[in-house]
Parts: structure tokens; C-alpha cells; sequence
């Protein structure tokens, strides 16, 4: 896993400091397992305040994990391995091209889960905007999103018979999305697969969010396509999301965007946002 800093009381905890570890890119992708395991170490390490809050930064091998709410119909079909990880949210891909982040922080108890989700999409958004591409939140979903066109059933005329107000009185629409309410798009043929979102003009996630937080210690965290082959999430259900899609910074902003441009960017804004702000307990 390369030369990370090594975490241990000589290091000592400073109130309010983030610390940044390499875990390793590109050739040194690090495989999951393995960054987990180091994620333990330094979870108890910070636990008994002998490190600061540390944000391990990675890329891994192609791999699927599956969190903790993850249903068997979100898995794929071929039956590709799928590690099983004590995170929230459901099930996603990571590989080459998308930035892993795991920041482990120690937030006051009872902590609020949903305030440290938010203050990690805000260090994306920000880090988009840096970029020149305008991302969002979608209220329910976790994750940093660009938005699509909304898709919708055709108006109906008077006297209709049937659906688009067709002149010859027979009007039909074959979109799976408008006919079926729980529609699986990896059977549909790849027009309708998660990482063509964007030429469907639907919303499409640009980063995932998934945590766990274990004696008021944060664990896991996000990953942020930047320039990955988006069709690793084709044969799943990205987060269990079937009515939107997958993209990467490379396809929205029409360039190739490595993973070493937006390192510091993240670095930068996830300082910013992280030792600006003051995490209060959940309110019980």
C-alpha cells in the first residue's frame, strides 16, 4: 500500500487538524481488503486519541461492495463477487479512475450521522465548482448529483384514447421508465444502463456516500468519479437507485479529469469544510 505516514502516538492529536495519508494510486491501487483492514487500525487509533482525524485517500482495484441495506435483486446478475462491508447505503462499484476518500474522525455523541454525510457532499460540491460543473443534492439520496431532464408521461389531449395525444388515436411509448414502476435496467439493453444516464438526460450520481461511525469514530466515506470506465455499475443497481445513472467528471465537463487533479481539490475543501466546522451532538 505504498509508504503511508504510520499512525501511532507519536504522532499526537491536535484539536481540530485533519490529517491527509496516501494509501496509493494507479499501479498502487490498493486492494479493498486491505485498505479495510488499515481503516480498523486507524479507526482504534483514533478512537484512543492517539492520531489526529485522518482521511486515507485512495484508489482500488475494480471491486463491488455491498452495504449493510443492500437487497439480493441489486447484485449482478452474472454473479460477480461482491464483498460484504459494514457500511451503510447499498451496493456500488469502485475501481481505476474514481478517487476513494475515508475520512476517520472522532464527532461528539449521540453524533449526527446525517451532518457528517452533509459535510461531505459540501467538500465535492465545492471541489465540482472549482472545476466549472454545477452539482447538487437530491433531497433522500445521499451522494453529490448532476441533474437531468425530468421524464415525463406525454400530456393527453381532449378526447384521447390513448396516451400522447396522437392524431391517428394510437399513441405508444416503450420507455421501460414511464411503463414499468420497477423497471430492472440491466435487462433492458445498454440505452438504458446506469452509465448512459446522461444521454437519457437523467439524473445521474457523480459521487457516492456510504459510512459508518462505531464509538463516535467515523468509517468509510465517499468515492469520486473522476475519469473511471462508469460501465463497472452496469451490472448492478448503483445504490439501489433503478430510475437514475451513474457519471464521472470527465464525461460532464467533456475532458479527461485524473484522479491526481482532483486530489488536492478534495484535500483542500474537505480541510475547509471539515476543521471550519463545529459537529454538534444529534439532537435526542
Amino acid at each position: 500500500m505504498g509508504e503511508p505516514r504510520p499512525a501511532g502516538p507519536a504522532d499526537g492529536p491536535v484539536e481540530g487538524e485533519l490529517r491527509f495519508v496516501h494509501l496509493g494510486f494507479g499501479d498502487n491501487a490498493v486492494d479493498y481488503l486491505d485498505a479495510w483492514q488499515e481503516q480498523k487500525r486507524v479507526h482504534a487509533a483514533r478512537f484512543a486519541d492517539e492520531i489526529p482525524d485522518t482521511c486515507l485517500m485512495l484508489e482500488h482495484p475494480p471491486v463491488y461492495t455491498a452495504g449493510r441495506r443492500t437487497e439480493d435483486s441489486e447484485r449482478p446478475l452474472d454473479g460477480t463477487p461482491v464483498v460484504d462491508v459494514d457500511r451503510g447505503g447499498k451496493i456500488t462499484w469502485h475501481g481505476p479512475g474514481q478517487l476513494v476518500g475515508y475520512p476517520i474522525l472522532k464527532l461528539p455523541r449521540p453524533v449526527d450521522v446525517v451532518a457528517h454525510v452533509r459535510r461531505l457532499e459540501e467538500a465535492m460540491i465545492r471541489a465540482c465548482a472549482e472545476l466549472g460543473l454545477a452539482t447538487t443534492r437530491v433531497e433522500g439520496r445521499s451522494g453529490v448529483w448532476v441533474l437531468g431532464d425530468a421524464v415525463e408521461k406525454p400530456a393527453r389531449g381532449a378526447g384521447d384514447t390513448a396516451p400522447g395525444g396522437d392524431f391517428s388515436g394510437l399513441a405508444l411509448d416503450f420507455d421501460p421508465r414511464l411503463n414499468q414502476e420497477d423497471y430492472d435496467p440491466r435487462l433492458m439493453g445498454p440505452e438504458y444502463a446506469p452509465s448512459n444516464a446522461g444521454q437519457r438526460g437523467e439524473d445521474r450520481k457523480l459521487a457516492q456516500i456510504g459510512i459508518r461511525v462505531s464509538k463516535g469514530v467515523t468509517m468509510h466515506g465517499f468515492s469520486f468519479n473522476c475519469n473511471p470506465d462508469t460501465t463497472g455499475f452496469d451490472r448492478i443497481v448503483p445504490c439501489g437507485i433503478r430510475d437514475a445513472g451513474v457519471t464521472s467528471l470527465s464525461q460532464e465537463l467533456g475532458r479527461n479529469v485524473p484522479v491526481s487533479e482532483v486530489l488536492p481539490l478534495m484535500e483542500k475543501h474537505l480541510r475547509e469544510v471539515l476543521e471550519s466546522a463545529t459537529p454538534l451532538p444529534r439532537a435526542v
